[in-house]
């Protein structure tokens, strides 16, 4: 694996969410009271070493030990090999992180740490971030985001095979994040269900790119043909429910038969498996027996398996069918058939239901009255719908009569004049060391309220941390903002900055920009008495409504804007 390296002591982001790979849930055994790995069937052909003796004793930690006295272990996870894995907290700015320790003389705390550093520089939100790599005294420790709201794949395929479109998902975004990892020359190697992520918002995140292989000494001389075929593994378990290897793991059973060279296909062990995801697994599967289609080439490379799955038809989510309003039912003729008459008396008619019988004529000399009135109403209506057309084409101004012409009415967005399209959404954090939540910004502006941004996750009040976090909105150019609408989920405290005109390039300060309006409550309105012209829009959150876990994040569901 192409690592890259860095001469800094540490490596600092900052973050909100933080989580360190927990102990797998199968394929391990308890020593002592924490976990280690048995060297059962390695998915993917990777090697893993055994670490030579530690030169000295690892430090004793436990729950309330700090780390450079701002990470409080709170819960051990992972304890194998000579390091542990915790749940800890960031006292500076109280938040939850994940903290791997070990000890600095250990055979594998360099390789840790060029790993840690290579995988922080790396940056991209699809893989759960590095924060911290740093050697302190006798430790080496690593600190990553904490996801409070993401789920492990292996509790979500406890239930059930993951639905088509789901692991459409998956494939897709795993693929896509792997390809761009290793253009950077960096590999996971170590890729199982318990380190894929589904956040709330229905995105993946990898943890442990590079530093889980790191902290185990796992190696590979084929690193993206390792990587691939693990892709191919979790999509073959998102299609059965299934582990595609003859022994069982992470709760899942093997499929076996891979004592006769041959692994089936996922459409053939589940019925219903969509058939392009079946082909897909198979051709990143390659090893053990499993065989590509006859029609298409085997995937050996993460880029080479997000192009094929580019080249799928795009599966969506199925569309919610409408429930039928309170006593409605359909009748039989709408499915081609006829009920025989029902009833007592033999009142019924044909195609109704059992039990249901058609009401009673009106008696005699009532029914034909009101029919003859109907008819009347009927015929008068429409003589004075013929009417008013004819008074109105007779009436109509001429094509060269410009003097009563009406404007054409303008697109309704909520604010009341002309809508703005929005060229990029940006996370702001000036305060903090890092980013909230970058891949959920365009959210914030894509047209759906069932969709929004939000920020991390904060133990305490955000004033209590720092002035406020929000998003800049590009308008692609200079132009004039007269409105400007901004939808909260529970009640938030927020605040509307506009760049100065003059302004070149995204601000990266508070001050830089110039307040216009303040709110508090589920939404934040704007309307200028003379539009100011600007190419740039914050949005600034002061405080956070309060979730019922006592924990505080905000959540913009929409922002709108208009000349």
């Amino acid at each position: 694996m192409a690592e890259r390296s860095t001469a800094a002591v540490g490596v600092t982001h900052s973050g909100g969410a933080h989580e360190p790979p927990p102990a797998d849930k199968a394929g391990e055994v308890t020593v002592d009271g924490g976990t280690e790995e048995h060297s059962s069937q390695d998915p993917t052909g990777a090697t893993e070493e055994k670490a030579a003796p530690e030169k000295s004793p690892a430090p004793e930690l436990h729950s309330g030990h700090k780390i450079a006295k701002r990470y409080r272990l709170e819960e051990c996870v992972t304890r194998l090999d000579g390091f542990s894995s915790w749940r800890a907290v960031d006292e500076k700015l109280r938040r939850a992180v994940g903290v791997h320790i070990l000890p600095a003389d250990h055979p594998r705390a360099r390789r840790v740490l060029a790993a840690a550093r290579s995988a922080a520089l790396l940056g991209d939100p699809r893989f759960v971030q590095v924060l911290d790599a740093v050697e302190d005294g006798d430790l080496v420790y690593v600190v990553n985001e904490w996801l409070p709201d993401a789920t492990p794949l292996t509790e979500l395929l406890v239930g059930a095979p993951l639905p088509a479109h789901e692991a459409y998902q998956l494939v897709t975004q795993l693929a896509q994040a792997l390809a761009a990892a290793h253009r950077e020359g960096l590999s996971h190697l170590r890729l199982t269900p318990a380190s894929v992520l589904r956040t709330g918002s229905g995105q993946y995140r990898i943890r442990g790119l590079a530093v889980s292989a790191a902290l185990r000494g796992v190696t590979s001389d084929h690193p993206q043909r390792t990587d691939t075929e693990a892709i191919g593994t979790l999509l073959y378990a998102s299609l059965t429910q299934r582990w595609p290897y003859e022994e069982d793991a992470y709760g899942l059973t093997g499929v076996g038969n891979l004592a006769k060279g041959t692994l089936v296909a996922p459409d053939q062990v589940r019925a219903g498996v969509h058939r392009g995801l079946s082909e897909l697994a198979m051709r990143a599967l390659v090893n053990d027996g499993a065989t590509a289609s006859r029609e298409e080439q085997p995937c050996a490379t993460p880029e080479e398996l997000a192009k094929a799955v580019a080249l799928l038809p795009r599966i969506r989510t199925p569309e919610q069918h409408f429930a039928a309003p309170p006593g409605f039912r359909h009748t039989t003729h709408q499915h081609g058939t006829y009920a025989p008459a029902a009833g007592a008396g033999g009142g019924g008619r044909p195609g109704a239901h059992p039990g249901e019988t058609t009401p009673p004529a009106l008696p005699g000399r009532t029914g034909k009255a009101l029919k003859w009135s109907v008819s009347a109403l009927l015929i008068a209506a429409l003589g004075l719908g013929s009417w008013q057309v004819s008074e109105a084409l007779m009436n109509r101004d001429s094509p060269t009569d410009n003097t009563s012409a009406q404007p054409e009415e303008e697109p309704e967005d909520g604010t009341g004049g002309t809508p703005i399209e929005i060229a990029g959404v940006t996370t702001f954090d000036p305060e903090g060391n890092g980013t909230e939540n970058p891949e959920t910004a365009m959210r914030a502006v894509d047209g759906d309220p069932q969709s929004f941004w939000y920020t991390q996750n904060y133990y305490d009040p955000l004033r209590m941390l720092k002035p406020g976090v929000g998003l800049v909105l590009d308008l692609g150019k200079r132009q004039q903002v007269g409105n400007v609408k901004v939808y909260f989920e529970g009640r938030t405290s927020a605040e509307l900055l506009l760049a100065p005109e003059s302004t070149v390039g995204m601000p990266t300060s508070y001050d830089s920009f110039d307040r216009v309006t303040r709110a508090t409550g589920p939404e934040l309105s704007y309307e200028a008495g003379e539009p100011a012209t600007t190419q740039y829009v914050l949005v600034w959150l002061t405080e956070l409504p309060q979730a019922t876990d006592g924990n505080y994040r905000g959540r913009i569901t929409e922002i709108q804007v208009s000349g």
